[in-house]
Formats: structure tokens, C-alpha cells, sequence
């Protein structure tokens, strides 16, 4: 008789749009080798208490999160409207890093020579080329093409079909937009917010907003002192 397989318990903060799609992602990555029992959704709308979610529980708020010692959690919050929550979430919840599930979707391309942080997540037919770097609690939508030694900081959001040429730095907590394509070598800085569709070719200050073809500065953005901070 074959051993039981062991399952890793999985918490997922935050159930819209995007914990919906991690719960697919978790779905298929089960399909080719069970992983993760997932427990259900932590979510602070107290119209979501009880309910369930393309059928996935909402088991608590985020509080919730101490009676479960032994699962791991993603964080699976954040907009364009509001790209600042995923840290915020991050640092109420105070885990160590070991506690951070790192989802890559089964049809994910991620070669060994690319480093993926804790609490990240790879949407299906993400391809990663080599030595790509993803930080902590990064949102990778599908399709995205990351090239040869990209580094991509702590807390980004990078929108589906988006294309980065190699040696493009991306700064923590920066939300690309879908359809973005970035030259070799550019730079998008801390907490900036490019718009889909734009092409970057010219490197992005951080807190600022850059749309079109070619991108060109639209505005400041007023990132909150608690998010600007570094640890």
C-alpha cells in the first residue's frame, strides 16, 4: 500500500478578484501533484463572513490567521485603485517569511536559474527565460514574459501579457499594467504605476504615473508614509 500523501495547509488572504485566480492556480497545481489542502479565504468584508467563493469557504477575517499555526498563507489582494494593500496586509500579519506559500501555475515556464520569493504568485503561461529574480509577495499575471536577469522587487503586480526585455529592474510595490512592454536595461520605480498597453522606453521615477506609446509622465502618486517605509 502506497504511504498517504502529506498535503500543506493553504490560507489565501483576500477573496476576489485575484484569490480567485490563486484558488485555480492551487486547483492545478493539486491536478498534477497533490500539494496544498487548501482551509479556504480570510477576508475583513464582513458581507463575505460565512460565505463561499466559486466554491472555496470564507473561513474568518484576517485574524483568523493565528488559529491555523500550521498553514501557510498568500496574500492575494490589490488593484490599480489600491496596489498599496498587499504590504499593508503583509506587515499586519507579521509571519515569517517561512510561512508564505510561493504558487507557480503548473503551465508556468520557470527555469532553475530563476529565484522566486516567498508569498509569490505565477499565473499560467508565465515564462521566465533565465536568471530572472522575483521578490517577495509579487502578483505575475498570465502570460507575462520576464528575459535574462530582470529583477523584479517585493510587492509588484505585473498585469497579464506584459513583456520585459532583459535587464529590466522593476522597483517594490510597482503595478505594471496588462499588455506593457519595457526595453532592455529600463528601470520602473518604487511604487510606480504604468498603464496598460504603454511601452516603456525611458526609465520610470518612482510614485509617478506613466502611460502610452512611447509611456510619458501623467502624475505624482501620494504613496502612504507606512508603505514607503523599508524594513
Amino acid at each position: 500500500m502506497a504511504p498517504p500523501i502529506m498535503m500543506r495547509q493553504l490560507l489565501i488572504v483576500g477573496a476576489g478578484g485575484f484569490g480567485r485566480e490563486v484558488v485555480e492556480t492551487v486547483r492545478a497545481i493539486n491536478s498534477v501533484s497533490p500539494t496544498w489542502e487548501l482551509l479556504g479565504f480570510l477576508d475583513d468584508r464582513p458581507d463575505l463572513q460565512g460565505r463561499e467563493i466559486d466554491g472555496t469557504p470564507v473561513i474568518g477575517t484576517t485574524e483568523a490567521v493565528g488559529r491555523f499555526q500550521e498553514a501557510q498563507v498568500v496574500v492575494s489582494t490589490g488593484n490599480p485603485r489600491n496596489y498599496f494593500s498587499r504590504k499593508r496586509l503583509v506587515s499586519r500579519l507579521n509571519l515569517p517569511p517561512s510561512r508564505y506559500a510561493t504558487l507557480i501555475h503548473p503551465l508556468a515556464v520557470v527555469p532553475r536559474s530563476v529565484e522566486i520569493g516567498p508569498g509569490s504568485v505565477l499565473l499560467a503561461n508565465v515564462v521566465a527565460t533565465t536568471r530572472a529574480r522575483v521578490g517577495a509577495h509579487v502578483a505575475i499575471m498570465p502570460t507575462v514574459v520576464l528575459t535574462h536577469d530582470d529583477v523584479v522587487g517585493d510587492f509588484v503586480t505585473i498585469g497579464a501579457g506584459t513583456r520585459f526585455a532583459g535587464m529590466v529592474t522593476v522597483g517594490e510595490g510597482a503595478y505594471i499594467g496588462a499588455g506593457v512592454s519595457v526595453r532592455e536595461t529600463i528601470s520602473v520605480g518604487a511604487w510606480a504605476l504604468v498603464g496598460m498597453g504603454a511601452v516603456v522606453v525611458d526609465p520610470v521615477p518612482p510614485g509617478e504615473v506613466w502611460a502610452g506609446v512611447p509611456a510619458r509622465f501623467l502624475r505624482k502618486i501620494s504613496v502612504p508614509e507606512d508603505v514607503a517605509q523599508t524594513a
